[in-house]
């Protein structure tokens, strides 16, 4: 008999009793925050997971099946022009939708492959920053001017600390410039025309599908008549992954047509948005499943179902602790959590320097799987936590973990984990003083 399993398993029933026997069910409080928790995930459920999260699965297998590793090693790797290396890995975490702890693996094997350290790190950074899925849910959740200011900081901080990277550790990045690399030269399996084709149509038929509401009173200008017209948009752009889906990757025509026909019909009969999507995703899921042409589909599918097996679970639970501790705000909702209001002003709140210390310091060392920022950052600004904080822990914790970090000394070192370490701190506090005193 295991000792020390039998242990854990005593330790985690005893945990459940102790919580279901001291539950403060006559507290006010407690239940308003029990009716928060199920409020937010309710919500979330209701306008982020058909819409935005279920689109960019398949999004982020585009780029697990269909772009080889080699293919995106030659932009950044050693071998490439450094103002190509940092632009590509500044701009790489828009394809990709991972965590702190999913870009790791990757980051080990461009690292020890021989590709540079400042590159390296601006992907690491950017990998989980600044991904696709969170730029949209930022900006449609926390306002515009928050997910832009996140976009534009995300790619300053990984190109700037990539270079800073490099230049503190100049002559061992001189060094390796002159060892051989023995990553092999790979080439792709359809013309790189055809996969960005295919990869910008699902990026597209998800950018227009959550185009955002404009503000109240506005019935004019080009950001209302693309919401207005969205959905006669995203048709368009769902005929071009017809033609993708036919052209492309070579699924018979009559297998593609039955599920477009489906689609199409079902947006005829509901007025209801996510009834037509889930019925192009529930076809694009089978044709591709059951494909023999080419194993790729495929694996495309399954690629998107393991990115759903990983952030779902995580997602859900992040939204949930989120209601339960902070609350629920949305539209009208106004419910409030188990954390006191004041105890979050009290530290985030403002624009103080040591506001933004504190969030960037926390943001660091706390676990966000992919997502689970955007909830949380809602329920503490609806609790006081000003801006510019919010903007410090929004850059600094994504990219960063106390898991993450253990990781990463793994493969650098300590001196090197602990200097990026400080540089991100560092920067995450001065981006969140300058946005918090601009907004």
């Amino acid at each position: 008999m295991d000792s020390k399993k039998e242990i854990k398993i005593l330790f985690w029933i005893a945990a459940i009793f102790v919580l279901a026997y001291f539950m403060p069910l006559e507290a006010d409080r407690f239940r308003e925050a029990i009716m928060a928790m199920f409020d937010l995930a309710r919500w979330y459920a209701k306008e982020h997971v058909i819409l935005c999260l279920l689109p960019a699965f398949f999004i982020a297998g585009v780029i697990a099946v269909f772009v080889s590793q080699g293919a995106v090693m030659k932009y950044f790797g050693a071998k490439a022009k450094k103002w190509l290396a940092y632009t590509v890995a500044s701009v790489s975490g828009t394809i990709l939708a991972v965590c702190s702890c999913t870009i790791l693996p990757l980051f080990s094997s461009i690292h020890k492959r021989g590709a540079g350290l400042g590159p390296a790190i601006a992907f690491l950074y950017s990998g989980p920053a600044i991904n696709i899925l969170a730029i949209i849910l930022t900006a449609r959740i926390l306002g515009f001017e928050m997910g832009l200011a996140r976009i534009i900081g995300a790619v300053m901080f990984a190109i700037v600390i990539g270079s800073l990277m490099s230049l503190i550790y100049r002559k061992e990045e001189r060094a390796k410039r002159y060892e051989q690399l023995n990553f092999p030269d790979s080439t792709e399996k359809r013309p790189m025309w055809q996969t960005a084709f295919h990869f910008f149509t699902l990026v597209l038929i998800l950018v227009s599908a959550n185009w955002g509401k404009p503000a109240e009173g506005v019935t004019s200008g080009a950001w209302y008549w693309i919401w207005a017209n969205k959905w006669y948009i995203t048709s368009f752009f769902a005929i071009l992954l017809v033609f993708s889906l036919i052209y492309i990757l070579k699924i018979k025509w009559q297998w593609v047509v039955i599920p477009a026909v489906a689609t199409a019909s079902s947006a005829l009969i509901t007025s209801l948005p996510m009834v037509p999507v889930l019925v192009g995703i529930t076809g694009l899921s089978l044709i591709t499943l059951l494909d023999r042409r080419d194993p790729d589909n495929r694996e495309w599918t399954m690629a998107s179902w393991d990115f759903t097996k990983q952030i779902m679970p995580l997602l859900a639970i992040g939204v949930l602790i989120a209601g339960f501790l902070l609350g629920s705000t949305h539209d009208d909702t106004a419910m409030a959590g188990l954390i006191p209001n004041e105890w979050v002003s009290g530290l985030v709140g403002g624009n103080s320097l040591f506001s933004n210390f504190f969030a960037s310091v926390v943001g660091a060392f706390m676990y966000f799987a992919t997502l689970t920022e955007v909830p949380i950052l809602q329920g503490l600004m609806a609790a006081g936590m000003g801006k510019g904080p919010a903007l410090a822990l929004l850059l600094a914790g994504p990219s960063l973990s106390l898991p993450n970090l253990l990781v990463i000394r793994g493969v650098i070192g300590t001196q090197k984990t602990i200097v990026y370490l400080v540089l991100v701190v560092i920067m995450a506090t001065i981006s969140g003083l300058i946005y918090g005193a601009l907004f």
